[in-house]
């Protein structure tokens, strides 16, 4: 298996460590990997971007733009901002929940992200997954679950057994914090199973799907 996938969000996110659970998860399963991040200020609610490359197709850890297979997009913005990397087949998943920058009090423009998801959907018809992953971490009382939750919701295109994940869920994190964390991983993938089983592509109000 070769598969390229990219995570993007802001400081604070989990983009990272949800990186290293991705890596670790296909290390164990025996294949090559390739990972590095790059962090803009991310202590401030900067840009944070990791790369994961996985099997022998890959000679540098950066994917280049127009070969990710995934795209993890904790944020609209960071999700448009980085759609150049997706393969024309590729899949994108966004947790449609805005994290505006500071800077958005002093520009003209406003910062609207349903005409960026909007943007994302057309960009990417039937492959762009669009879903409420705060609205699921509020239920576990913790929204440092946002990345396990995402990565459940992208699961079923990542190549890698649901097991692997789970036992590296396992292995990062604290111990009093393992089975939130793969509680939230399933509830992630199921909320992509309802959205896939659901004709009209809309199983809950804050979830949309397309194929």
């Amino acid at each position: 298996m070769n598969k390229n996938i990219l995570l993007s969000g802001v400081g604070g996110q989990g983009t990272v460590l949800a990186s290293k659970l991705l890596a670790g998860a296909a290390m164990a399963c025996g294949y090559e990997v390739h990972s590095a991040e790059t962090i803009g200020m991310a202590q401030r609610g900067g840009s944070v971007t990791s790369h994961v490359r996985i099997g022998t197709d890959a000679y540098s850890p950066l994917i280049p733009q127009g070969q990710a297979d995934v795209i993890l997009a904790f944020e609209p913005a960071e999700a448009v901002r980085n759609l150049p990397y997706l393969k024309q087949d590729g899949r994108m998943i966004v947790n449609r929940v805005a994290i505006k920058p500071v800077t958005d009090v002093f520009s003209p423009v406003a910062y609207d992200e349903k005409e960026m998801l909007q943007y994302l959907l057309k960009k990417c018809p039937g492959r762009c997954l669009v879903m409420d992953a705060n609205t699921i971490c509020e239920t576990f009382g913790s929204m440092k679950l946002l990345n396990v939750v995402l990565l459940g919701a992208a699961s079923p295109y990542l190549g890698l057994s649901e097991e692997a994940i789970l036992e590296e869920i396992a292995r990062r994190v604290p111990p009093k914090m393992i089975q939130s964390n793969q509680k939230a991983f399933q509830a992630g993938k199921e909320v992509f199973n309802e959205i896939k089983s659901n004709t009209n592509g809309n199983a809950r109000p804050s979830s949309q799907a397309l194929d």
